[in-house]
């Protein structure tokens, strides 16, 4: 009773009072703020178990993140960051570009404006040891066909990015990423020397020692001061509306947090 916890659910966290299985819960390391401890569980998690358990990150290997100002990008970043050499290209609009560079991207490029393939075949003729795909449909096939031999795609995110467009789902862009959905026979893997993963957390619910055993290392990297989660923007209860446009329009670099009232100094600040 009375202690700081990070906690793992699926939903209903938009609330001021919620009940979680004791397993889920993690106690929070010395000097992280509450806003810190909301944007580290799902997103390094999610980062350091694509890069190391499926990826296998080693030194002097190259990696693609898309989304790479988003939660799970900005965490795959400071990870690849705590392995020596890694080389990192992030897809992300060209105003995001300088954020990216400052945070050890190496090769950040607009998605919007150029074909993200192309360019890291001009880089890297080769291509890349890991992909991290959260777009799914047609982009997925890209990614496969970037991979160096022995590279490895990891899929995951549901492919949100791509069924999210404006303020509601968008029919055709669902139906279309769903049309070109990523297909492949263990045949074509063999002779191809790669490796397809898919992971969700989501789904992890009972894999409570190997989740608790990630938040161990992650807390660790916390307190070396080698990982810190990314805070975009707070936003209090009664400002959700902005808060989610501030996603959907894609505005945002590193997370964006709610909680059910900003601090009085905070909401000062907000008036002026």
């Amino acid at each position: 009773v009375g202690d700081k916890v990070m906690v793992l659910a699926r939903s209903g966290l938009w609330q001021e009072v919620v009940n979680v299985p004791a397993s889920q819960t993690f106690p929070m390391p010395e000097g992280m703020s509450f806003e810190e401890a909301a944007a580290l569980l799902v997103n390094y998690i999610t980062a350091y178990m694509i890069l190391f358990d499926f990826g296998n990150l080693r030194p002097n290997q190259s990696v693609l993140i898309h989304m790479a100002a988003g939660g799970v990008g900005t965490a795959a970043i400071q990870l690849c960051k705590t392995v020596e050499n890694v080389t990192i290209f992030g897809t992300a609009s060209a105003s995001k570009h300088d954020s990216l560079k400052e945070s050890g991207v190496a090769h950040p490029i607009d998605y919007r404006t150029m074909d993200y393939a192309e360019e890291v075949r001009k880089i890297s003729p080769k291509g890349v040891d890991i992909v991290l795909d959260p777009l799914g449909g047609s982009d997925t096939t890209k990614a496969f066909n970037l991979l160096k031999p022995m590279g490895k795609l990891i899929t995951y995110g549901a492919w949100v990015a791509n069924l999210l467009t404006g303020q509601k789902k968008n029919l055709m862009a669902m139906a279309k990423t769903w049309w070109n959905q990523f297909s492949i026979s263990a045949l074509q893997l063999l002779h191809q020397n790669k490796a397809v993963c898919g992971y969700n957390l989501g789904y992890m619910d009972e894999e409570v020692e190997l989740l608790r055993s990630v938040v161990v290392k992650l807390v660790n990297l916390y307190s070396q001061g080698k990982i810190k989660p990314k805070i975009d923007s707070v936003w209090p209860f009664d400002q959700v509306a902005e808060a989610m446009r501030q996603m959907q329009e894609k505005k945002n670099v590193g997370k964006v947090i709610l909680v059910p009232e900003l601090p009085k100094e905070e909401s000062k600040k907000a008036e002026n």
